[in-house]
Order: structure tokens, then C-alpha cells, then sequence
């Protein structure tokens, strides 16, 4: 989608400084929240920058037309009980441009524990100066755990804990999000379950600190810079909190080229390396993968973690609106 807009484009120094402000922040983000944020537990992405419906509900009616990713990913290939996550997003405008609507089918597994998120997206945007888009989302669905806990062997016997199986429990959940964009960059805030799910029903389980889920909190950005005529870059960052875990992060830097190939590179902080590929196979169609080799004591273990992801968009932009997808 190529195109013209129907706002006048900033001033030349206008756009430097949105530049040099974006670029700041890419720079200082994992440095802007608090050391201290219980464990990482929600499923994280290397191809976050191209799924972000997945994490900010905000995202949602972003593409201006039906926009639908696939994503699986294998996570410590070779790992017994390595996590795998499966997920299908959905969003496009609903009824005005300035509402989107969208939804979340996921699945989470990783050793005995296996979850299911169904999570419906609706986002109001403002439409701001120079094509910008100031944009509140909320999540609200329902979380579905299962746990086959007595297959485990626990080094205490009669551990209750590995006594018990959890065939089905369902809890709601809820998020919010909030994000600022154009079609060259975006910045946003959100925290996709808000709601703590306690893993067991049981009362008389005693723990100092009862087994669940918290709330994770993502800050997201990026910005496209054009290298030349058929070269582009555009440097993202996920900053990710949740409350009893060190604050992690992941960086990013990808190369377009000829609007139709990105390459880049990633970091995730003490955790692991790769590298990601997408091809636009058409304007509606497109697929990517990427690879992560583990830092830590893992990667003796482990051949790394793979990611496969499938993008199609349906229907025609609204007219005036051309410009390229970068995120």
C-alpha cells in the first residue's frame, strides 16, 4: 500500500525532533522502569514488532483493513518440556475508522501445564496532526488453565502439590493498552491481563505465596528511517515487567529493502540472540520466521527456538491511505 496522505507532512525541523525524541527512547527504555517488576509467565514473541494485537489491545482497526496473523513458536527445541505458544489475531476498523475491534485465540504450553487464552480487542483512535493516531484499547476474555501436575515426579513423595490435576479451570481476564503511532513509527504501553489467576481451588494447600498468574506489563516502540531509495531501518525494543521478576527486554534492528524482504537482528537481555526474516509476498500476503540461540546454561541443552508466522490482509484500504505496512 503505497501512498498519500491527507494531511499535510511536518515541517522539516518538526520532523527532526520527532526523530531524535523517538530515537531517545529507543535508546533509554530499559533503563525507564523499575529494577525489581514473580517469574516471567507470559509467552513472549521474537516477531513481536509484526504481532502486536498480541500484547496491546490498543493495535486493534491499526491496518485500516481486515488484517489476520498465524504464529507458532517452539521455544528450546529438544527440551522436554519446552514451551510451545500458537497464536491467531484478528482486527480491522468496525463500523467507523476511528473504532477497531479484534480478537486473540491462543495457546500456551509448557511442561505439564497447557493454557488457552480467547480474548476479544476493541480500541478508540484519535486522529491527530500529521496522520498520527492516538489510540485506548481494552482485552477482555477468558483464560482456561490445565495442569496434569501427577505426572510429574517431585523429588518429596506426597508432594500435594504433584497430587493433583487441574482438568479444566476458567478464569475471566482482562487488559488495557495504549499506544501513539503513524505509519513510520509507534510507542505504546499495555498490560494484556491485568486479572492475577490463581492455579489451584483448593484451600488446603498452604503456601507462603500461592501459585498463579500475574500481571505483565509491555512497553513497545519503534520508528522507520529511510536509508535510501529501496532501503529502510527501523530499531524496535519490548521492555517487559511483571511483579517479583527483573525487568527484561528485547532490541531490535531491521532492514527492508525493495519494500518486499526485512532482515534483522535481536537481543533479549541475558537470555538469548537471533535473527528474523519477512517477505511481503504480495501487499496482502506475507510470511516470516525467525530463530533464537539461548545465552544462558540452556543453550547446552537445547538447539534454540523457532518461529513461524503468516500474515494476510483482506479488503481495500480506505482511499487516500497507500502508505506501506512497517509494523
Amino acid at each position: 500500500m503505497k501512498a498519500t496522505t491527507k494531511y499535510p507532512k511536518p515541517m522539516a525541523t518538526e520532523a527532526s525532533r520527532w526523530k531524535m525524541a523517538l530515537l531517545a527512547l529507543l535508546l533509554a527504555a530499559p533503563v525507564l522502569l523499575p529494577k525489581q517488576a514473580r517469574a516471567q509467565q507470559d509467552p513472549q514473541f521474537t516477531q513481536y514488532m509484526f504481532n502486536l494485537l498480541a500484547i496491546n489491545p490498543a493495535y486493534a482497526g491499526s491496518a485500516d483493513r481486515v488484517s489476520l496473523k498465524a504464529l507458532t513458536r517452539h521455544q528450546w527445541v529438544g527440551f522436554e518440556g519446552a514451551p510451545t505458544t500458537q497464536t491467531l489475531t484478528v482486527h480491522s476498523p468496525f463500523l467507523v475508522q476511528s473504532l477497531g475491534l479484534g480478537g486473540t485465540v491462543m495457546r500456551d504450553q509448557h511442561g505439564p501445564v497447557t493454557q488457552y487464552g480467547i480474548i476479544a480487542d476493541v480500541a478508540y483512535r484519535i486522529l491527530l496532526n500529521n496522520n498520527q493516531k492516538l489510540a485506548f484499547g481494552i482485552k477482555g476474555g477468558l483464560n482456561i488453565f490445565q495442569g496434569n501436575f501427577a505426572s510429574l515426579h517431585p523429588l518429596e513423595t506426597n508432594d500435594q502439590v504433584f497430587q493433583q490435576n487441574v482438568n479444566s479451570k476458567t478464569d475471566p481476564q482482562f487488559g488495557f493498552g495504549v499506544m501513539w503511532y503513524s505509519d513510520r513509527f509507534y510507542l505504546g504501553l499495555s498490560s494484556p491481563k491485568m486479572l492475577r489467576t490463581d492455579f489451584f481451588q483448593t484451600d488446603s494447600l498452604k503456601f507462603v505465596s500461592q501459585p498463579g498468574q500475574r500481571a505483565h506489563f509491555f512497553l513497545t516502540g519503534g520508528y522507520v528511517f529511510d536509508l535510501g531509495m529501496y532501503t529502510k531501518f527501523k530499531p524496535t525494543f519490548l521492555v517487559k515487567a511483571v511483579e517479583g521478576a527483573p525487568v527484561s527486554f528485547d532490541l531490535s534492528a531491521n532492514f527492508l529493502l525493495y519494500e518486499k524482504l526485512w532482515l534483522g537482528a535481536m537481543y533479549r537481555y541475558t537470555d538469548a540472540v537471533g535473527a528474523l526474516v519477512q517477505y511481503n509476498i504480495t501487499d496482502r500476503l506475507s510470511a516470516g520466521y525467525a530463530y533464537d540461540y539461548p545465552l544462558s546454561p540452556l543453550r547446552n541443552y537445547s538447539g534454540g527456538s523457532h518461529e513461524i508466522m503468516l500474515g494476510l490482509e483482506l479488503g481495500n484500504a480506505p482511499k487516500g491511505f497507500r502508505s506501506p505496512r512497517y509494523f
